[in-house]
């Protein structure tokens, strides 16, 4: 930009202006408002980026001239002002920080203390966010030779005003040759570097990822060139092209890289108005807009705006591997390398480091591309692949066609590597890294960088599949038995280990297609098998798990384990105990890589119990299903033994469990019904509401709290407890509602600590609890309910509640299934809206996904009869609808009623 850009900066309006107020804050404010409107026109009219950050760092170069000549400085004065860090470079964002080094001569700081304070002020008075240091030559070099951070910024500095020779000689000072030579920097920037990106859980996919600091963001762009600055002097990104370091269309990338990150950064800045480097769900949809995304058929804006955002930084990523490894290979160079140790005709290793042997291996032997990664897992010893073989590799992936895709021994090598006894997660994430698993599996393309748009899958859909790989490889290091111990016991047992990694790299590749996924997969995988010329019983195992993937998780989380009718109907779909172990395990890899916070002792003790009963329903033959009476029996006649060892009368117990239905001992273990009965009895008629709360290691509840609530029935009993417990700041995870004969309610809810997701484990909060309940239930104060605030992330995840009204073909209960975005006080809601319609609840079936509840709920009307009036549950299912919709949700749809 030319210095004569009056639309930016006037400097004789803006001598105007100050001439006619006493003070210059205003005239100063003013242009810098002025400033910021025509830039951030310009950057909504799509001018170019780079063009915009270097214009704004241009007219803060007036801006601090300006400012700089209102003090005192004698034309000699042994002092100057110099632009540091991101601003030193010349490109400023809106609100990036305006670093500033005052170097002195000498170090009498004193001699100018009194101009250094009044410019100072002026800036902060100003409304500039700068950043400063005041510091003389040698300090300079004694800070720089302490803190990598300050060389750093050295490095990048400018002259604003002041005499230049103070600024060369402070860079004659920190030079490499004085301190940090290239080697040490690199070592030590590669360091800061992974320390960078474990803080981003080392992942370029996390779902409010920070355009500047995560893995493939701006930072590492410029890691790369304080790296060859510190080398080669002032070697920039075009003058590493002329120095072999990267080839043009690599060049290509990083700047067009560089350019959308830069737009991504300008909108974050402009939409919050401050600093802010975190891609939020606040600003990704309206980011998305002012990029020019819109929704298609297939995907929506944000969804797509974000796919591009990781597919750039991905890329990033992977060149900042290959330009990163180059310098390694060149700066950490010493004499005296060790020859190169030859592995085939193809691949050598030098120096711990694996290349090819010549120029032409992949042109001439295209199977090589797939056989490099099979080496790197048989052979864990070597440390990486070198430069420029993965320059090689990248030039040759246009040899992955159908024709290659269909050769036996491309096929061969990829199901070889599914078989190492290590190193496939790792060689896998390397393969995506390369982008040659998308091309080889171009169905796995389509979902690399594809963002599921909900709170609980937090990362896309290839880093979730390689994240579930990598889990179903840690079931078998010995220090996570005890976390997972029966997974841990099972992956060991699989016949075939290999297919359990090869359903799990299939299970969510039909996601973003439209349609069940599941099914979609299971279609791929498929073709994959036949392609792979698997074997039958390999192949069906492998579709049939993609294909059901979800239906042990959800049946564990959404049906009533103590049915056994339940429980021989996923019997009947697993069909023997081989699937059943690969199914368990899948599951459990699955849950962990979808979010690790969905992991917790409950969820696991649910699937652990399903995989137990399936498992005895299976041996015991599905021809012989275990049905109600017998169990029923079962269950009571162990009850008693309890009973009798305690000093129970085995009489007293029967005549109360004649008043308590089938339903009650269905749905409660021998110890719960002991331990009820015996509190039950022992309690005094007409007293206060009993409130019964342990924490259990019982397989059902295992890590879980249980609270027992007994009482006489009253109408609002459902809306009033889990309003309380909701003030008590508990999740309910799942609710047993159950009302006797003699209009006596047995409620049992399962509970964590809302606050850290722990069991109620101390007396003092048992008793809180205890006491909570009790006083809600005989003195109800309903109105006091649901005061907390949907959380900020949620409002970005919304989406319509969906209800379902149906009358169940078996018992006289009607039947309200629930999906919807969780929220504060979300029972409390429901059981509010109960009682406002007049219902009663029956039975409840909680289940929480992340920040999604899928709920379903078992309700009667006043004379305890199924709904009958359609238009009452169109204003029900409305009602419900109307009270769970978040802010931003889609329109409201009510086409799920069938009564």
């Amino acid at each position: 930009m030319l210095q004569t850009d009056t639309e930016l900066f006037d400097p004789s309006q803006f001598q105007a202006e100050l001439s006619l107020k006493a003070s210059p804050i205003a005239a100063f404010k003013k242009a810098i408002a002025r400033a910021r409107e025509v830039l951030d026109r310009r950057f909504l009219a799509g001018h170019d980026i780079r063009q915009l950050v270097r214009d704004r760092a241009w007219f803060v170069d007036q801006i601090l001239q300006l400012a700089w000549q209102r003090f005192d400085w004698s034309n000699d004065a042994a002092i100057a002002l110099l632009a540091v860090g991101g601003y030193g470079r010349g490109e400023l964002h809106p609100y990036s920080d305006i670093d500033l080094l005052i170097l002195l001569d000498g170090e009498d700081h004193e001699l100018f203390r009194e101009p250094i304070e009044g410019f100072l002020t002026l800036l902060w008075d100003i409304g500039l966010d700068v950043g400063q240091s005041v510091r003389s030559v040698d300090e300079c070099a004694e800070e720089a030779r302490a803190d990598l951070t300050v060389i750093t910024n050295l490095m990048e500095s400018r002259t604003i005003a002041g005499p230049e020779h103070l600024r060369e000689r402070m860079q004659a000072v920190t030079s490499p040759q004085q301190m940090w030579p290239s080697e040490e920097f690199f070592l030590a920037k590669r360091k800061e570097l992974r320390a960078r990106h474990a803080k981003y859980n080392d992942t370029e996919y996390n779902l409010e990822p920070n355009v500047k600091g995560s893995p493939g963001g701006l930072r590492d762009i410029q890691t790369i060139l304080w790296m060859a600055r510190r080398h080669f002097g002032t070697l920039n990104m075009q003058a590493m092209v002329a120095q072999g370091f990267l080839l043009e269309s690599e060049y290509a990338i990083l700047t067009s890289a560089q350019e959308f990150l830069w737009k991504v950064r300008y909108a974050l800045h402009m939409l919050a108005g401050r600093a802010e480097d975190r891609l939020l769900f606040d600003h990704q949809r309206r980011i998305a807009g002012l990029l020019g995304y819109s929704n298609n058929d297939a995907k929506t804006a944000v969804e797509r705006f974000m796919q591009k955002y990781y597919r750039v930084v991905m890329g990033v990523a992977e060149l900042n591997d290959l330009i990163k490894q180059h310098f390694e290979e060149v700066i950490l160079a010493h004499d005296g390398d060790e020859p190169p140790v030859p592995l085939n005709n193809r691949f050598q290793i030098r120096n711990g480091y694996l290349e090819v042997t010549h120029d032409q291996v992949f042109e001439r032997t295209p199977f090589a591309i797939l056989e490099i990664f099979v080496l790197l897992a048989q052979q864990p010893g070597i440390k990486g692949v070198r430069a420029d073989t993965i320059r090689q590799l990248r030039d040759h992936r246009y040899l992955i066609d159908d024709e290659f895709r269909a050769d036996i021994r491309n096929t061969s090598l990829f199901i070889e590597l599914f078989r190492s006894s290590q190193g496939i997660h790792r060689n896998l994430r390397r393969m995506n890294r390369y982008g040659i698993l998308g091309r080889y599996l171009p169905e796995f393309g389509q979902i690399v960088g594809q963002m599921q748009h909900d709170l609980f899958h937090i990362y896309t859909v290839d880093a979730h599949t390689l994240n579930l790989i990598k889990h179903l490889r840690k079931f078998k290091w010995p220090e996570l038995a005890e976390k997972f111990p029966l997974a841990s016991r099972l992956i060991d047992q699989l016949p075939k280990p290999e297919l359990i990694y090869l359903a799990g790299l299939y299970h969510d590749i039909g996601k973003g297609r439209g349609g069940d996924h599941s099914e979609i997969g299971a279609q791929f995988a498929e073709a994959f098998c036949a392609r792979h010329q698997l074997p039958p019983w390999d192949s069906r195992l492998i579709v049939w798990l993609v294909n059901n993937h979800l239906a042990m998780s959800t049946t564990a989380q959404r049906k009533d384990l103590s049915d056994p009718q339940v429980i021989n109907d996923f019997a009947q779909m697993v069909g023997d105990g081989t699937r059943l172990d690969y199914l368990y395990v899948l599951t459990v890899a699955d849950i962990n890589a979808t979010n690790p916070t969905l992991w917790n002792s409950w969820r696991a003790s649910l699937l652990r119990q399903l995989y137990d009963e399936t498992k005895r329903a299976l041996n015991r033959g599905l021809a012989n299903p275990l049905d109600r009476e017998e169990q029923i029996c079962q269950t009571q006649s162990a009850a008693l033994d309890l009973l009798a060892a305690a000093g129970i009368d085995p009489d007293a117990a029967e005549q109360l469990w004649s008043q308590l239905g089938d339903d009650y001992f269905l749905r409660h273990s021998a110890d719960d019904i002991a331990w009820h009965t015996q509190a039950i009895l022992d309690h005094p008629p007409g007293g206060e509401p009993l409130v019964l709360i342990r924490q259990t290691a019982q397989r059902e509840v295992e890590g879980a709290s249980q609270i027992f609530i007994y009482a006489p029935d009253q109408h609002d009993f459902f809306a009033v407890t889990v309003a309380a417990m909701d003030q008590l700041n508990l999740d309910i995870h799942d609710a047993r509602i159950i009302t006797s004969t003699s209009q006596f309610t047995l409620d049992t809810y399962i509970v964590l600590d809302a606050e850290d997701g722990r069991v109620i484990d101390t007396p003092e909060r048992v008793e809180e609890i205890r006491r909570g309940l009790i006083d809600a239930l005989k003195s109800p104060d309903y109105p006091a309910i649901i005061q907390r605030r949907v959380t900020r992330q949620l409002k970005h995840f919304a989406f319509a509640p969906q209800v379902t009204i149906h009358n169940d073909a078996q018992r006289a209960v009607t039947v309200l299934e629930l999906i919807a975005p969780d929220r504060p006080g979300l029972l409390a809601r429901i059981g509010k809206i109960f009682l406002d319609f007049d219902l009663s609840l029956q039975n409840a079936k909680i289940t929480t996904l992340g920040e999604r509840v899928e709920d379903v709920f078992f309700i009667t009307d006043a004379h305890n009869q199924p709904l009958s009036d359609p238009e009452l549950c169109a204003r029900l299912q409305k009602a419900i609808v109307e009270q769970l919709a978040v802010e931003g949700s889609p329109a409201i749809n009510l086409n799920h009623l069938s009564i």
